[in-house]
């Protein structure tokens, strides 16, 4: 991208860090690792395992091998003939797939590289690597070229037509032959893309929000995309009559228009890693094996049938092999042997969910290192399931019986001030904040989804074991002792659970002790005794490196006390809102990169407890007085009393009483009493902007009266209307260049976390990519920040 002089806050530009890691859409010209032309109905793709990455097409029931003694990075088709990019970049073959598929080279340069390989149903279009200017070949005169001085982050080819997306603004720019150009660039006007495919007379892409939008002819109904939620579709393949997408969650891939001719079985339980599509019909590269399928009315094959049809080419890269870390998403699996040693596809971005089972390689493909035992490593692995499962399930009937003796789930719906004690100073456990507020916020009056939801059981976290693993239990006379009889000098933390005291044991280990109010009220104690059973029963048995460690507990007749590791450097919330942190050098998490580091910290642990955790945890009370900050400025998720386990999927779950903090609760689960693992991120949402402008979740406005505000209706109108410059943290210098595009894409992840229903909100695992990628765009300019002898330096 190129340098701009004065940044731009404009949430739009955001969509810079998505454009080029968004996973490879495909259509009569948009480069890959498959392609399609259409007269001949040939299919060619750059096979896979194999040191040279070599061209092998299908035609009329052959296998053809093209240059097998050149490695290609892309190929891409049109009406009679595809091209493909040498590896490199520096030279573009040709081939004719109606005759001899004699090759014919295009252009050859080691000085000018080209990218962005766009084939249409004669224009051949490339960009220029690094200004991104678009060059076009094999063009007539009626052919208006791109303007020179345009430079785009990406381009694809349509029936005499080329569009692209302006790097910088990121509108649509088209260029070429005739009314469709002019037309399609117009009815996009202003608009910004983070993707965009071209068809025979249509276009189709994600706007910056992360929804499917097409425009251009609707003879066929080509262009009436299905509804979906942000960031819900990838993978785009685009004919003359129909489009098709590849869903992220689980790569199934549906079409519309032509005439509803595509939706066939072939669709239904496959999972594809790329599509490309013909005049009349798509192809599609499998996850499961690296075949190739077609289908379609157009499809040549005469044993086409509403089946598909699976074509005999050798196993397809899904992707390019480049040298990379892949650092945003990670590694393709079995990238290593795919690319034969040399190099690594990387997965695409925004990362798709976790599929049930990782891609399989077919027999010939098979690693030589594959132990021949692995059979009975998966059944040993089966076995620790089933013994697993059978564990949980004996803890779950448990803690239906605990639930019903107790009474715990039988209260009223009504928010709770968190169980985590309010910080006091330095050095602490947690802040309350605004936790003192009894009013829901405002925008969860206009909650439009109102259908009727199958009535869950509540499921706790508790269990009946008063003595979990890994936990020491200390005497009551130990705790006395670490805290100097739970001294004034040692108290660092209050909250509705109790106090928090810093304390120091006899071996010599810091810890910080939570102690539960001592009064004999039956209410009071039985909300102390589920909390502190909620964080015995998680803490115990969660261990991550962003999740504080619980170290041990005491139980003695009515004292109920929790032993945590202590966190030297208090909670987030007092580094934001204590009024000693009134200007640019009071505290180390007055810098951009430091924030995007705590954050990103803090969703690594929300993403552990949604993801990977067995069953998985919704914490209900995210905020940031609960995230901590340890001696190395590391950040870790804290206080589980309110914690539940994650209903089963595909399901809503009401719990009998909404739980949370005002500024902070799930206006969903609030106004709904539907609690879904989008409740907490919902809270991370409002954590992102606190961080990025310093206010609190509630907060009084001087300039509104003194009437109390929520950070989310302070923040999300400037983010929409681009004035993110304007409610920014004035105690942190202004993002430099490259920090500007990572403070944006804070800024659009958490617009899009805040949003009134669940079901548009992102998931952990793509909140975390766009936090990293935020991250990555810091560091591009600063290899480390230091603060006295602290240097913190990037994971």
């Amino acid at each position: 991208m190129k340098n701009r002089k004065s940044p731009s806050f404009a949430v739009t530009v955001t969509v810079a860090v998505f454009i080029s890691l968004l996973p490879i859409s495909h259509a009569i010209g948009s480069g890959t690792t498959l392609a399609v032309t259409d007269v001949s109905g040939t299919v060619c793709g750059v096979v896979a395992s194999e040191p040279t990455r070599r061209i092998a097409c299908y035609r009329d029931g052959q296998v053809i091998a093209v240059a097998p003694n050149v490695s290609f990075s892309s190929i891409s088709g049109g009406w009679s003939y595809f091209c493909g990019l040498r590896s490199g970049n520096y030279s573009l073959l040709c081939w004719d797939t109606v005759s001899t598929f004699q090759s014919k080279r295009l252009y050859n340069n080691d000085t000018v590289l080209f990218e962005n390989l766009a084939v249409g149903d004669s224009q051949v279009c490339a960009t220029v690597v690094g200004t991104g200017t678009a060059s076009c070949w094999r063009t007539n005169g009626a052919f208006e070229l791109a303007s020179g001085s345009d430079e785009f982050a990406s381009i694809s080819s349509g029936s005499g037509f080329s569009c692209g997306i302006l790097k910088g603004s990121y509108q649509v720019r088209c260029w070429g032959i005739g009314s469709i150009a002019r037309r399609i660039d117009s009815e996009f006007g202003n608009m910004s893309m983070m993707s965009l495919v071209a068809g025979d007379s249509h276009v189709c892409g994600l706007n910056s929000s992360g929804f499917l939008v097409c425009k251009g002819s609707n003879s066929f109904g080509q262009i009436d995309a299905p509804e979906g939620g942000a960031l819900e579709f990838s993978g785009l393949a685009l004919g003359a009559e129909h489009s098709c997408a590849i869903r992220r969650s689980n790569g199934s891939v549906v079409c519309w228009g032509g005439k509803g001719l595509f939706s066939v079985n072939v669709t239904k339980g496959v999972s594809f890693e790329v599509i490309v599509s013909g005049s009349n019909f798509t192809c599609g590269l499998t996850t499961n094996n690296f075949s190739v399928i077609c289908w379609g009315p157009g499809w040549p094959n005469s044993s086409y049938s509403a089946s598909g049809f699976e074509l005999p080419l050798p196993p397809i890269l899904p992707g390019p092999c480049v040298q990379s870390s892949c650092s945003e998403c990670g590694i393709y699996p079995q990238s290593q042997f795919l690319c034969s040693g040399s190099g690594s596809i990387c997965k695409p971005q925004p990362c798709r969910p976790q599929m049930p089972s990782p891609p399989s390689l077919p027999p010939q493909m098979t690693p030589p290192s594959v132990p021949a035992s692995r059979s009975k490593t998966l059944t040993k692995g089966l076995l620790a399931f089933a013994i697993v499962g059978s564990v949980g399930g004996v803890a779950g009937i448990c803690t239906a019986i605990y639930c019903l003796w107790t009474g715990v789930c039988l209260g009223k719906k009504k928010i709770h001030n968190s169980v985590q004690p309010t910080i006091t100073r330095g050095g602490s456990f947690n802040g309350g904040g605004a936790s003192n507020h009894n009013s829901p916020p405002s925008r969860s009056s206009t909650i439009r989804r109102q259908g009727s939801r199958i009535m869950r059981r509540q499921r706790s976290g508790t269990s009946s074991t008063k003595h979990p693993d890994r936990a020491e239990e200390f005497t009551l006379a130990e705790l006395v002792a670490a805290t100097n009889n739970f001294s004034l000098e040692n108290k660092i933390g209050a909250g509705s659970y109790g106090v928090v005291y810093r304390g120091k044991l006899a071996d010599g280990r810091e810890v910080a002790i939570k102690r539960g109010e001592t009064g004999t009220k039956m209410k009071k104690f039985q909300e102390k005794e589920s909390a502190f059973e909620s964080e015995l029963a998680f803490l115990s048995r969660l261990h991550h490196k962003h999740l504080v460690r619980l170290v041990g507990f005491c139980e003695e007749k009515d004292e109920r006390l929790l032993v945590y590791e202590y966190m030297k450097n208090g909670a987030l919330y007092d580094h934001l809102h204590d009024k000693n942190n009134v200007d640019k050098s009071s505290s180390v998490l007055n810098s951009w990169r430091m924030r995007i580091k705590i954050a990103l910290d803090a969703s690594r642990g929300i993403e552990y407890l949604h993801n990977y955790a067995v069953p998985s945890i919704i914490h209900r009370d995210i905020k940031s007085s609960n995230i901590l900050i340890d001696a190395t400025w590391t950040a870790r998720v804290s206080d589980f009393g309110l914690s539940l386990m994650s209903p089963e999927s595909d399901h809503d779950y009401r719990p009998t009483k909404a739980a949370g903090t005002v500024g902070y609760i799930d206006p969903e689960y609030y106004g709904l009493n539907v609690l879904t693992a989008k409740s907490d991120v919902y809270g991370l949402g409002v954590v992102l902007l606190e961080l990025l402008t310093g206010k609190r979740a509630i907060f009084k406005n001087d300039e509104n009266g003194g009437t109390p505000v929520s950070v989310v209706d302070f923040a999300v109108p400037a983010i929409l209307a681009g004035e993110l410059a304007k409610i920014l943290d004035p105690r942190v210098e202004p993002p430099e260049l490259n920090e500007t595009e990572a403070v944006e894409l804070v800024a659009y992840t958490a617009m899009h976390c805040v949003n009134l229903e669940g079901k548009d909100r992102p998931t952990m695992a793509d909140i975390v990519a766009n936090l990293e990628r935020a991250l990555a765009l810091c560091d591009s300019s600063h290899v480390s920040i230091s603060s006295g002898t602290i240097s913190i330096v990037s994971e």
